[in-house]
């Protein structure tokens, strides 16, 4: 396994998860990070990405503001703190490893993706 991300599980409203993911330093060095979700019924899309040396973030209007990402690259692990969770954040979250150095929104630019972990958010 390549990409392994955990941190997923069951939170109020108003609640907050942190999701981690570890790669493979191969993935991890010189590369951006990425976070995607997946609500049932609907296509996996955009959350947050990272640059490869932290210094550049981007994030999906949704979650902007709420959803903090990071990366440690001595331990090769990216991380997605989400604060103010809401129903509408239920999904199932994927970490992914870019092909680029700066972070990208767009799908194609990952060409390495973890097994998903579940969020779930009651109201």
């Amino acid at each position: 396994v390549q990409l392994q991300a955990c941190g997923g599980g069951l939170v109020q409203a108003g609640g907050s998860l942190r999701l981690s993911c570890g790669a493979s330093r191969r993935i991890f060095s010189n590369n951006a990070m990425g976070w995607f979700r997946q609500a049932p019924g609907k296509e996996r899309g955009f959350v947050a990405a990272i640059s490869w040396n932290g210094a550049a973030s981007t994030y999906a209007d949704p979650v902007k503001g709420r959803f903090t990402i990071s990366r440690d690259n001595a331990k090769n692990l990216v991380y997605l703190q989400m604060n103010s969770l809401q129903p509408e954040d239920t999904a199932v979250y994927y970490c992914a490893g870019s092909r680029y150095a700066i972070g990208s929104a767009e799908r194609r630019a990952y060409n390495y993706w973890g097994q998903g972990t579940l969020v779930t958010v009651s109201s």
